[in-house]
This record gives C-alpha cells, sequence and structure tokens, in this order.
C-alpha cells in the first residue's frame, strides 16, 4: 500500500513539474523573417493592393477590345384597309430584320466599325412588284478628332495611369515590406538582447548573494560588523528587483514579436516562449555618406511611388489642357446597299391592271452578294467643329490639375531632402555605435579588472563591502551597455539599409513574388 502510495505522488509529482514548463520556441532570426512576410497580417493586406492595379489595368485595356453585338426582330401587321387600291377588307404584312455590328476604338482616339443590315418584307398589299422584298447593306464608318481627345495620350490616358499605379503599388507593397522586416529584426535584436540583459542581473545577483553570505558567515566567527549584513542584504534586494524589470521587458519584446510574426497562424498554442537562437554578432560597416545618398535616391521605394504620382498627375495636365479644345471630328463613311426579291411582272408593266404574267422569284443571298459586292458606292466625307460658348467647368479641372501637379513636384523635393536628413542621419548612427561598442567593452574589462582587485583586498581587509558591491553594480551596468551597444549597432546598420532601400535585397527577398493566395516567402 505504501509502494502504491509513493508510486502516485512520484506521478502527481512529475505531472506538475511537466505542467509548470514552459514549451519553449527555439527561433533564429531568418525564421521570424520568414514566418512575419508569410503571416503578417499587414503584409497580408498589401499584397492584394498589386493585384488590384493589376486588373484595373486589364479593366482600362479593355476599351480597345473589340466590340460585336447582334439584333434580329420579326413584326407582323394586320391593319384595316381604308382603300380599296390597298387590299380589300385589310393589309397583312411581315417584317423580319437582322443585324451585326464590329466596333473597334483606335489608340489616336477615333472609332471604326462595320456593320451589316438586312431584312425581309412580305405584304398583302396591292400593286406590289416587288414581293418578298429582302434588302442588305454593308456599311463603314470612321471617326476620328483633330483637336480636342486627339492622339494616343489622351486615348490612352486610363491605361498609362493605371500601369503607373501598378508600379506605385508594388512601391507601397515592397516598403511594407521593408517596414516588417525591420520591425521584426528590431524585436528580435531587443528580445535577445533583453534575455542576454537578464542572464547579466542574474549573475550580479549570485555575486551579491555570495557576498551576503559570506557577510553572514563572518558576522557569526565576529570577524565583520552586522551592518554589513545589512548593507548585503539591500544589494540582493535591489537586484531581485532589477530582474523582475527585466523579466518584464522580456515578455514584452517577446510579445512584439509574437505579433509581428502572427505565430498563431503558425500554431495553436502561442503560449511558449521564444528563444532567440542567433545573438547580435557584428562586424564594422562602412559607407561614406555621398554612397549611401546614391544608393537610397535609386533604390527608396516611397520616392519611386512619388515619382509614378507625379508622372499621374503630368498626364492629367495634358489631359485637362487637351480639354479646352475645340472638337473638330472627321467623320468618313462608305456603304453599299442592295435590294432582291420575287420580281412580280403585270400585263403591259401596268400594276393597276393586277393582271399578273409571271413571277421571277429572289431570295435574301442576291442581296448580300450584291451588298458584299459593292455593287452600289455610296461616301461620304465631312468635318464637325463643335465650340463650346461656357467652358468653364473645364478650365477649372485644367487649374485644379496644375495645382495637383505643383503639389506633387513640392512633395517630392521634400521627400528627397527628408531622406537625405535620414541616410546622413542613419551614417553618423552606425559610425557612431561601432565606437561605442569599441568604449563599452573596455569599460567592461576595466569593471572586471577593478572588481577582481576589489575582492581581492577585501579578502585581505584592505577595503570594504560597500566598496565592492558598488563595483559590482558598475560591472552588471558596463556588461548591460555593451549587449545594448551592440544590439543597437547591428539595428543602426538595419535602420541604414532600410532607408537606402536595400534592406530587401541585401536579405534575398524579392517583393514581386509575392501572389495573393501563394504567401510563401520569396528567395
Amino acid at each position: 500500500m505504501k509502494k502504491t502510495m509513493m508510486c502516485v505522488l512520484i506521478i502527481i509529482l512529475m505531472a506538475t513539474g511537466l505542467a509548470g514548463q514552459e514549451k519553449e520556441i527555439p527561433l533564429s532570426l531568418s525564421e521570424c523573417l520568414e514566418i512575419a512576410l508569410r503571416n503578417n497580417l499587414n503584409v497580408a493586406v498589401e499584397v492584394l493592393n498589386p493585384e488590384l492595379s493589376n486588373l484595373s489595368v486589364s479593366r482600362a485595356q479593355e476599351k480597345f477590345m473589340p466590340q460585336f453585338s447582334f439584333g434580329f426582330g420579326n413584326q407582323r401587321t394586320d391593319t384595316p384597309s381604308y382603300s380599296w387600291l390597298d387590299a380589300i377588307g385589310s393589309v397583312t404584312a411581315s417584317y423580319l430584320d437582322y443585324q451585326a455590328q464590329f466596333l473597334q476604338e483606335i489608340p489616336t482616339g477615333g472609332r471604326f466599325n462595320i456593320s451589316l443590315y438586312s431584312y425581309k418584307s412580305d405584304t398583302t398589299a396591292k400593286f406590289q412588284t416587288i414581293n418578298p422584298r429582302y434588302g442588305s447593306r454593308l456599311s463603314f464608318n470612321f471617326t476620328q478628332p483633330l483637336l480636342k481627345n486627339f492622339g494616343f495620350k489622351n486615348s490612352k490616358k486610363e491605361i498609362i495611369v493605371a500601369k503607373n499605379n501598378v508600379e506605385i503599388s508594388d512601391a507601397r507593397f515592397q516598403t511594407v515590406l521593408m517596414d516588417t522586416v525591420y520591425n521584426v529584426e528590431q524585436a528580435y535584436l531587443y528580445l535577445a538582447y533583453s534575455i542576454a540583459n537578464l542572464d547579466v542581473i542574474e549573475q550580479s545577483l549570485k555575486l551579491a548573494q555570495d557576498l551576503l553570505a559570506k557577510n553572514r558567515r563572518e558576522v557569526e566567527v565576529g570577524t565583520l560588523a552586522p551592518i554589513e549584513v545589512l548593507t548585503a542584504q539591500a544589494e540582493v534586494a535591489t537586484h531581485e528587483a532589477d530582474i523582475l524589470q527585466a523579466e518584464v521587458q522580456v515578455q514584452n519584446y517577446e510579445d512584439r514579436l509574437k505579433t509581428l510574426i502572427n505565430l498563431e497562424e503558425e500554431q495553436e498554442d502561442i503560449t511558449g516562449k521564444i528563444i532567440p537562437t542567433d545573438r547580435p554578432t557584428y562586424a564594422e560597416y562602412k559607407i561614406t555618406v555621398d554612397e549611401a545618398l546614391r544608393i537610397g535616391m535609386e533604390n527608396r521605394p516611397d520616392l519611386r511611388e512619388l515619382r509614378w504620382d507625379l508622372e499621374n498627375k503630368d498626364l492629367e495636365v495634358s489631359y485637362t489642357r487637351n480639354q479646352l479644345l475645340p472638337d473638330l471630328s472627321l467623320n468618313a463613311a462608305y456603304w453599299s446597299p442592295a435590294v432582291s426579291g420575287s420580281r412580280i411582272f403585270y400585263e403591259d408593266d401596268n400594276p393597276l391592271s393586277e393582271n399578273v404574267i409571271s413571277i421571277a422569284p429572289g431570295n435574301a443571298s442576291d442581296a448580300l452578294k450584291d451588298a458584299f459586292g459593292f455593287k452600289y458606292n455610296n461616301w461620304y466625307v465631312g468635318l464637325t467643329l463643335t465650340v463650346p460658348t461656357n467652358s468653364l467647368f473645364s478650365r477649372a479641372e485644367h487649374a485644379q490639375a496644375r495645382v495637383n501637379l505643383e503639389k506633387a513636384q513640392l512633395t517630392l523635393k521634400s521627400a528627397k531632402q527628408r531622406i537625405f536628413l535620414e541616410i546622413r542621419n542613419a551614417v553618423r548612427l552606425v559610425e557612431t555605435n561601432f565606437k561605442r561598442i569599441a568604449a563599452y567593452r573596455v569599460a567592461k574589462d576595466l569593471a572586471e579588472k577593478k572588481l577582481d582587485a576589489e575582492d581581492k583586498k577585501l579578502k585581505v581587509g584592505l577595503t570594504t563591502n560597500y566598496i565592492v558591491l558598488q563595483h559590482q553594480r558598475d560591472l552588471a551596468t558596463a556588461r548591460s551597455n555593451e549587449l545594448r551597444s551592440i544590439a543597437e549597432y547591428v539595428l543602426a546598420q538595419a535602420a541604414l539599409e532600410k532607408a537606402m532601400g536595400v534592406s530587401l535585397e541585401n536579405k534575398n527577398i524579392r517583393f514581386r513574388q509575392f501572389t495573393p493566395g501563394d504567401r510563401s516567402l520569396p528567395h
């Protein structure tokens, strides 16, 4: 019985221990970037905009797709006769027609169409010479504006704007990807730093606890004043409070990283603890301000977005200026009519005699053959001039377009100044942070030597516990400063790459390979 109870107790203790263990999720920086680019909600939203822009291009290009139309009609009438010349009682007639048309917009702003119209007419009215009658008409029509709405840029304005908007969407999407990559890298580096900083504080706590234990032993044997125990206890309490703050900092950066990479898309249980497997490493990054500015002006996606927007504004000015011109149009037409049917021959060629001698049957194909054979040629060429008496609205549109163009030019100029300052600051920060690493490393080495010397002096009674504790605090601060300076240097380098617009390229991420429905990381 005792053995059974003991086994149960052991199982309960093991289960409790396992339940208390928090699941660890080891992740490298590249893995975090891959998960973020696959699952980040901002990226998921922005990835759809280039696709929408491409659809807008397709929709705009539909303007120049040929249009076909077909029509068919069948009519029968039965009307009372009001004259014996028409018929006795009533006149019955049937009319069957069909038509087909091809319409094509052309890039110069004109329109071209071909139409075919055919019909069949049959009636009971008297004195008909052709009954039933078949008719066909083949027509060609061309209209070309010569002033207003003339030219490729005006007719293709919507297509050009849509294509420019595709470039703008791509640039915005690239900006979102760059921001996401930088934010993930920042959260990852600060998480790694906060974990390392927590280790430093725990080491300092261990040193303070060792000193406290030593002081207690010496107080017990009467070689040390009791006040030294209180001093060591205060130092231990301070480090314990620092550990609580450091643990909160670790949790905050961990939560931020989980949110950025949207970890719940990868696994249902996100309560685990992320363990960064990469530690901040660094190498000197040398680049001149002029070189960084040149790269930034060539690669910044926000600059590219503003340039394409400026292109749209310039096109709008050109279009609204064209709309102020009179509407002068060239109109040309050519048509070929034809008629066939059953011809009725009367005695003495007099329909009034109502004596039908013979009927020469005809059919619809004869009319179609004559129409397509251009048996009867007809054409027309003309000009139509329309001069609006009031173009106030159009002039207002043109004035608004010019103001928008000027605004876009100033925005682009302001952005260049902002980027110039951003890159200069980023280069300066990289250089400064690299020097800070060396300075903090020297400070840490000196703090270690000073603490070691004070420990040796304390053993022979040449210093006090207070001085030793002070040097322990200085060493902890120096170690923390060194760790933070390394993280901030790596992050400053990432910020410089982002400022130059090359962060995606340097990480081998090609943003154009993102497509809706396929959100895998492009390599």
